[in-house]
This record gives structure tokens, sequence and C-alpha cells, in this order.
């Protein structure tokens, strides 16, 4: 995969996670805020004062993950975003990730 070719399909997935929080938000009533800076994506739980970042990383062709729980980084296989070290998907994570940091479930649908 060309750098242009991953910057549009990386650009695509942290806008495809910015809906899937913003859903996710809602339908669990929870004060989650998500902000773009660049290639990187933040979502904020305002009421627990935590962020998990998320972004792209051209060299690599990965997507990385920061949260409480620690960093995950995902390559492309197929149409999904797998976990390097465990093979677990990235929604999957996320949905994870989110629940141990806002203190309730939160389910992200791809």
């Amino acid at each position: 995969m060309t750098e242009s070719e991953f910057m549009a399909l990386a650009d695509a997935t942290l806008h495809e996670i910015e809906n899937a929080v913003d859903e996710a938000a809602a339908s669990a009533d929870l004060d989650i805020e998500c902000s773009f800076n660049g290639n990187v994506l933040e979502v904020e739980f305002v009421d627990k004062g935590s962020k998990i970042i998320i972004n792209s990383q051209a060299p690599m062709q990965e997507i990385w993950v920061a949260a409480k729980l620690g960093g995950f980084h995902f390559k492309r296989h197929d149409s999904r975003w797998i976990d390097t070290r465990d093979g677990t998907e990235l929604f999957s994570v996320l949905s994870r990730l989110a629940s141990a940091q806002a203190g309730a479930s939160v389910q992200f649908a791809a």
C-alpha cells in the first residue's frame, strides 16, 4: 500500500471511530467528546478527566492507540485493523478501553 493510500484509509478509519464514539456516547448517555488535530483523534471522557489518543503512523502504516491501560498498534489485514501483539480487532479494543475509562459499558461498532 502506498503512503497516500494508507493515509486515506487511516483518515477514513479515524472518522469512522469518531462516528462510533458519538453513537456510543449517545446510547450510553455519557459525556464523551472527540477532537481532531491533524492525524490525531482525541477521545475525552469529560466526567472522568481522561483521554484515549488515536493516531495514524504513516511510516509504519499503523494506527496507534494510547489509553490508561496501555499503548496498542494496529496494522491493516484484509478489511480490518488488527493489534500487532495479540490479533484483536481495533473496535473491540476501543470498546474495552473506553469502558474501562468511562466506568460504564461502551460498545463501538465499526
